[in-house]
């Protein structure tokens, strides 16, 4: 084992950390139509923002060229390339760290990290030294895997952000269960709730907002400036992304940030994208009435996977929205910039920039869903820039063919 001096030594002199997508990118669409894979947020944090704590360095991206003006790679004389679908840990850092040039992390047949030089212009493992990776490291390989793993993200999150801190004070008139697994972070406000941290920690992220009659267990997340409507129930390993606002029953989801559930309905075992909206009373199956193994689609191949769960329920990518009373089947996955509306069930699989329902679907013309993007994200005082637009654009583009209504 080489020693921490030698370890510092070498972040001295190179700290240029880059996470590429890997070979798993294609089956976390939709949600990397519009990130890096490690721009997934798994736990409390994004993939990115866990190594970047673990490294105590900022990071650049290898991901698709369109995507690459918004998320920017930059080279030095010495790289550490780092696959964004793992999730790190302390044994994986440590290894990490101590790579040397042409040496590799792998797990199976996939590189979990490696180092190279400026020079290199393309890698052969086979002169690489292969090193393996500590079998209790997490990945993310399929749309299911971000709330199926969220349990665990969210306890190693947990330990990582609130280690030698302090929470907040407890308000007057909140119950609690197993105190020492709560953390109220500065600015957040907290009334007349149940938090209940018996299975997992509970974090209140800075400026957030537990509303009256909440109904909190563990493990749970809510990220900076989100709000918790009153009276809602949260069942456990959930998190709820930086800006939203939710409401109704919970259950094992994952809200990526900036996206609203603002009323009652019930969502579980799903993953929803930023800038999303699901109307009044939106509900979704995540069970099917047979208790058999839940397909979904794979854009990879352009036909529904079984996924091998029994719970399994909505996959909704950036910018789409669903009226009030939606009901979502089981397994369903939603594109970018779909508009959903009407009664009865749409097709489990609903192309990116669609317009309808049960009934039908027409394509959202592209003009129309900028409007309503930029709209939305200027009522979250953020700006849809022309790098946005372009992106947005490029996924109509490449999304045509799955449009064949």
């Amino acid at each position: 084992m080489k020693g921490i001096f030698y370890i510092f030594i070498k972040l001295i002199f190179f700290m240029n950390f880059i996470l590429f997508d890997g070979p798993y990118r294609n089956a976390l669409l939709p949600f990397t139509y519009t990130r890096p894979v490690a721009d997934i947020r798994v736990g409390i944090l994004t993939i990115r923002e866990k190594w970047e704590n673990y490294l105590g360095f900022t990071t650049t991206t290898v991901t698709e060229q369109y995507l690459s003006d918004r998320f920017p790679m930059l080279k030095s004389s010495e790289n550490v390339m780092i696959n964004g679908a793992y999730l790190p840990n302390h044994d994986l850092v440590n290894m990490v760290l101590e790579l040397d040039e042409n040496e590799a992390i792998f797990q199976d047949q996939v590189a979990v990290a490696y180092k190279s030089s400026k020079d290199q212009k393309s890698i052969n493992f086979k002169d690489f030294k292969i090193k393996i990776c500590p079998k209790s490291v997490m990945s993310i390989k399929n749309t299911w895997d971000i709330f199926r793993l969220n349990s665990k993200a969210i306890k190693l999150d947990f330990s990582l952000i609130t280690k030698d801190r302090k929470s907040q004070a407890v308000p007057p008139g909140v119950k609690l269960i197993n105190e020492s697994l709560v953390f109220i972070e500065e600015g957040a406000e907290v009334s007349f709730s149940s938090l209940n941290a018996s299975d997992g920690p509970i974090y209140i992220g800075k400026n957030s907002n537990v509303m009256e009659g909440c109904m909190i267990r563990g493990p749970f997340a809510l990220c900076e400036n989100s709000v918790l409507k009153m009276g809602s129930k949260i069942y456990g390993s959930t998190t709820i992304g930086p800006s939203c606002k939710v409401g109704g029953e919970i259950n094992n989801s994952v809200f990526l940030g900036y996206s609203n559930k603002a009323h009652d309905g019930f969502l579980g075992n799903s993953v929803i994208g930023e800038w999303c909206n699901l109307g009044a009373n939106t509900n979704n199956s995540n069970l099917k009435n047979n208790y058999a193994e839940v397909r979904i689609w794979n854009y990879e191949h352009e036909k529904f996977k079984n996924t091998g769960l029994k719970f399994c329920g909505l996959f909704m990518g950036d910018h789409s929205k669903c009226g009030i009373n939606t009901m979502f089947n089981t397994g369903t996955t939603v594109g970018i910039s779909c508009n959903i509306f009407g009664s009865g069930f749409p097709r489990n699989f609903v192309p990116s920039f669609s317009w309808g329902g049960r009934n039908g679907f027409s394509s959202f013309k592209l003009e129309k869903a900028l409007e309503v993007a930029e709209m939305v994200m200027d009522r979250r005082g953020v700006v849809l820039t022309e790098t946005d637009a372009d992106i947005l654009k490029h996924v109509f583009k490449n999304t045509e063919n799955l449009r064949s209504f």
